[in-house]
């Protein structure tokens, strides 16, 4: 008599592949969180209107939470209604204009950084399930940096090159404001994360069932 055997692959945790109603509803929630972080505590800093505000915490910690496909719709979804005239972004700002201004490059970033930091995240929940979670913090916070580093910081020097006619040197200098309040935002953004993805486990992967083989 064959005995039934576990599939090898029980317990590998894939990425979700289906979009359901909870999905739709988080990618609503979390466009809801980064409209709201654009407008609470905004600091101005310097004379380039380019302010300092909990954005990029709501920005990351939906990459982190959400996974690259739904991040990526969050984001893109926060940004249609910014630029179709609702008044979300930083300063309550609103419609195309925001594209011609100083913080183009940051707001256009956002949604780089959210998706690459979801798609990063997926690679390190997968690598790092029987590891400890002080390496799984470290890696997701590495992740955390390298998508704001590339892309919000990448990108937000370059929207004030274009549009403010900044030098290099000049556009960098000024965007290096911004790091020191993004490196304990990114930690806050892990810290939160990793908190959510033990509460809710299929939160961005699920548990493959098990298979019985069959006599």
């Amino acid at each position: 008599m064959t005995q039934t055997v576990p599939s090898a692959t029980a317990r590998t945790p894939r990425r979700r592949n289906r979009w359901n109603a909870t999905d739709l509803g988080l990618i609503a929630v979390f466009a809801a969180l980064v409209a709201g972080s654009a407008l609470i505590a905004a600091i101005p800093v310097g004379g380039l209107g380019v302010p300092i505000t909990l954005q990029t915490l709501a920005v990351m910690l939906t990459g982190l939470a959400l996974g690259p496909g739904r991040a990526f719709a969050a984001l893109g979804l926060y940004l249609l209604l910014g630029l179709a005239g609702l008044p979300i972004f930083s300063g309550g700002r609103s419609g195309l204009g925001v594209l011609a201004g100083p913080s183009a490059g940051y707001i256009i970033g956002f949604l780089l950084a959210a998706t690459a930091v979801g798609w990063l995240t997926v690679v390190v929940l997968r690598r790092t399930a029987a590891r400890t979670g002080k390496l799984r913090a470290v890696l997701l916070f590495a992740a955390a940096m390298v998508s704001s580093i590339v892309f919000v910081h990448g990108l937000g020097v370059l929207g004030m090159m274009v549009n403010a006619k900044l030098d290099f040197s000049t556009a960098f200098l000024a965007d290096l404001a911004f790091y020191p309040g993004d490196i304990l935002k990114n930690v806050l953004a892990v810290s939160i994360v990793l908190a959510l993805h033990r509460a809710f486990p299929d939160l961005l992967l699920r548990r493959a069932r098990r298979a019985d083989a069959r006599p």
